[in-house]
């Protein structure tokens, strides 16, 4: 799968970004926990170099327990503050206020010498429908940003003012041309954050498929009811493997169609689904150990 889009307003939001980052005492980056560095947009580090940055590790109720602490220690030891949570239920989001400021003890430390009591201003960054809009709802305590599960809803900032002299910069998503590494587009798709309007979605759920199949088969197998996983043969690509896993699922779901043959479009459209929704498990689909920041290519 060949996986691009890059719409116009993403032009303008890097074009944003970098007239804005001189208002701003720090980046908040928000990242999927199932995809930490595939849902980074390696132009970022650029655009904000010198910024003091904050990882936040969002939809952690949705990953690998075990893998989301392992990510935490990797950007930690990259540099960042790192804090954990989940945008759309809340949890973890009370203490950004405290992240920020700790972030910012030195800037603001100085401040308070000076007798200055100014308002910490911070840019929210990340890909689209990485749940931006919803964590800086949860952090003002009220609806100031509109959210929905789809990508490419935030097209223009938005200064969001938040109680004890702390202000929030809302940025549209920003993905980039052209994803070298095929599993990172992949990756974007699975989760949301590339429209599926533009994708093969049989394709695409026959790549997932494989994918669990290999990290997580029990929770599949579970997930599906089905009694055994179709084993995978010698060379068998992951399209042909997944496609087979499909077959299995979608015929124990009995989405079937004229001869008895099975909806594979059907089920992959419910795979992903139910992936996104959290309902197959908690699933983490790139590690630190195996992973580098991709490569930003125009």
């Amino acid at each position: 799968m060949n996986i691009q889009w890059y719409p116009g307003h993403m032009t303008k939001t890097r074009r944003m970004i970098a007239e804005q980052i001189k208002h701003v005492d720090a980046v908040c980056e928000i990242v999927d926990a199932r995809i930490p560095v595939s849902s980074r947009n390696p132009d970022v580090d650029e655009l904000t170099a010198g910024k003091p940055r904050l990882v936040v590790l969002n939809r952690v109720d949705q990953a690998d327990p075990d893998a989301t602490k392992r990510w935490a220690a990797w950007f930690r030891a990259k540099g960042y503050a790192v804090m954990e949570s989940d945008a759309k239920s809340g949890a973890g989001t009370k203490q950004f206020a405290a992240a920020v400021k700790t972030l910012l003890a030195d800037k603001l430390r100085a401040y308070a010498e000076k007798g200055q009591n100014r308002v910490v201003r911070v840019m929210i960054l990340g890909v689209p429908n990485v749940g931006k809009s919803t964590f800086i709802n949860r952090i003002a305590g009220r609806k100031t940003a509109k959210t929905e599960d789809r990508p490419g809803v935030t097209r223009a900032k938005q200064w969001v003012p938040i109680d004890r002299g702390l202000e929030l910069l809302d940025t549209p998503g920003i993905l980039w041309p052209k994803f070298e590494d095929q599993s990172v587009g992949l990756n974007l798709a699975y989760t949301g954050a590339v429209k599926d309007e533009i994708l093969d979605m049989e394709t695409l759920g026959c790549h997932l498929m494989a994918y669990l199949g290999t990290n997580y088969p029990e929770a599949l197998r579970t997930g599906y009811k089905l009694p055994s996983l179709p084993e995978r043969q010698d060379g068998e690509e992951d399209v042909a493997w997944g496609y087979r896993l499909l077959e299995a699922a979608g015929k124990k779901r009995g989405f079937l169609i004229s001869g008895g043959e099975v909806d594979t479009e059907r089920m992959a459209k419910i795979l992903l689904d139910e992936y996104r929704a959290g309902k197959l498990g908690r699933f983490t689909l790139e590690m630190p150990e195996e992973t580098e920041q991709p490569a930003a290519s125009e």
